[in-house]
């Protein structure tokens, strides 16, 4: 095994063992302090108007399959649209989700049924509510943009794996004046979705959703753990950085 794959595997294991550990009753004793992003605020206050208003909720989750390296923003989104959905069951138009594949849509429809089930509104689900719009990147943007321009959306959360094409859904949200929260593990959606949206999630920010809307401690942790490696990356680098100018490596 090279010192590339150990070093690797330290950091996963250094991970796993932070996220257990701040996960522990004994470590949660105070409510953890994230650093604030309006992004988060204005999600909270959209999903509140949205449940006031009569509005609805629409959660993206891209086209991500799960059985390939993307599917990491996918699970976040399908955590994120199971606490957002929990959050407006009160609502007179409850909450949409779209997906660009067969697998998310599935798992969408459960996470909703989830939703449901734990506000005791199981009556209340449908599942026509978790949509395939399409297979493929542009019939996928096809199948969107009806539910943007026609189901009385208000606040949009676009989340997961999407391609540049995603800016043609952003900029219909932003004609019918809605909201729209979006992250992307894609660079060049990233890049798009920057410049069109009102509320762009950079980098790692696509990681910590759950944890800022209160999805359990479990998901507070692994940012409380991502704190961590960052700084222990950080502060190795600069060793580095140090020993290779004195000569020693």
């Amino acid at each position: 095994m090279s010192i590339e794959n150990i070093i690797g595997l330290i950091i996963v294991v250094a991970g796993m063992g932070l996220i257990l550990f701040f996960s522990l009753p004994a470590a949660n004793k105070k409510k953890p302090v994230f650093r604030p992003i309006p992004a988060f605020q204005r999600l909270r206050r959209g999903i509140g108007l949205a449940v006031e208003q009569g509005t609805r909720l629409h959660i993206s989750l891209g086209k991500g399959d799960l059985l390939s390296s993307n599917n990491t923003s996918a699970l976040v989104g399908l955590t994120s649209l199971e606490r957002i959905a929990r959050l407006s069951t009160a609502s007179d138009r409850p909450t949409i989700a779209t997906s660009g594949s067969g697998s998310l849509a599935i798992l969408s429809q459960d996470s909703l049924r989830a939703a449901y089930r734990t506000a005791n509104a199981a009556e209340q689900y449908d599942p026509d509510r978790g949509r395939l719009a399409g297979p493929t990147p542009f019939s996928y943007v096809a199948g969107v943009l009806p539910v943007v321009r026609s189901e009385h959306i208000s606040t949009h959360l676009l989340i997961g794996n999407f391609g540049p094409e995603i800016g043609l859904v952003t900029d219909e949200a932003d004609q019918v004046s809605a909201f729209t929260l979006a992250s992307s593990d894609s660079l060049p959606a990233q890049a798009v979705l920057y410049a069109t949206t009102q509320e762009p999630l950079i980098g790692e920010e696509l990681y910590a959703v759950p944890a800022y809307l209160q999805a359990g401690p479990f998901y507070s942790a692994s940012v409380r753990a991502q704190d961590i490696l960052r700084w222990v990356l950080a502060a190795g680098v600069l060793a580095g950085v140090f020993l290779n100018l004195v000569g020693v490596l």
